[in-house]
């Protein structure tokens, strides 16, 4: 139950941040992607289903209050949280080098995959413009932001799971 508290905390506080806070500090109408940050971690950290289901919770939010289409943005968060879990085998809190990787390639594919159903389906076929435009800023911005967020993340993951471990050893 603590988890679930804290994970939907962090869901709202990042979506709160990413459409406040960020909004005023953004370069040349580039926001960073806290919902991939927040995503793509809690996939690789805890596995698919947590990842899928924080992915869910997350596109539902950018669906209601950004989306023209209800249910895009959850299934895109969906999917990358469900492939960063992919990686939660492989993950080590130490290596910050897979997290970022991940991230970036997390951004990359949600910024394919907004241009491919809201822009390429429209008939505008300037990729190139949207790329070094809008998918390459925003997933350096992002970059930059994680280098700063994931610690914290991390940090309160770690936190939650010395605790159930705590818990779950009264009960042995």
């Amino acid at each position: 139950m603590r988890r679930f508290l804290v994970s939907a905390i962090m869901v709202i506080i990042c979506f709160i941040l990413q459409s406040t806070v960020f909004k005023a500090l953004e370069f040349g109408g580039i926001v960073p992607n806290l919902m991939i940050v927040l995503t793509a971690s809690f996939g690789f950290m805890r596995g698919e289903k947590a990842g899928l289901l924080i992915g869910f919770f997350c596109g539902l939010l950018a669906d209601i209050f950004f989306g023209g289409l209800i249910g895009l943005y959850a299934m895109i968060y969906m999917y990358i949280g469900y492939l960063n879990g992919k990686f939660h085998k492989v993950f080590y809190p130490e290596d910050i080098k897979l997290p970022i990787a991940l991230i970036f390639v997390s951004d990359f594919m949600f910024g394919i995959v907004c241009y491919a159903t809201l822009f390429l389906l429209r008939g505008r076929f300037h990729f190139m413009y949207y790329f070094t435009n809008v998918i390459l800023p925003e997933m350096v911005y992002t970059i930059l932001i994680t280098l700063l967020l994931y610690p914290v993340i991390l940090w309160i993951n770690n936190k939650l799971e010395d605790r159930e471990q705590r818990s779950a050893r009264k009960f042995v």
